[in-house]
């Protein structure tokens, strides 16, 4: 479920917030499917490892991705991107 709303929130909405919240929940999703299937196959101590270094490259990621956005909406004044698709250069 938590897959299908971030799912959602990127590929039908046009505000560059909700598109980064929805990557956000894409994430989540994934980050908890990595630990469910650590539980399942008894390598827990792998799991963990693997979502640490997956929450690491999601900080990155979101903070790059919303310096962009800020850097759009100071440029453009919206964040609607059928108004940045005119964007050329």
């Amino acid at each position: 479920m938590l897959f299908v709303m971030g799912f959602y929130c990127i590929f039908f909405t046009f505000n560059l917030v909700r598109a980064l919240i929805g990557v956000e929940l894409l994430i989540k999703a994934v980050t908890l499917l990595i630990i469910t299937a650590g539980y399942v196959t008894g390598r827990m101590s792998l799991a963990q490892a693997i979502v640490i270094t997956l929450i690491v490259v999601e900080v990155v990621f979101i903070v790059v991705a919303t310096g962009v956005v800020i850097g759009l909406h100071r440029h453009n004044g919206t964040l609607d991107t059928r108004k940045l698709r005119n964007l050329k250069g």
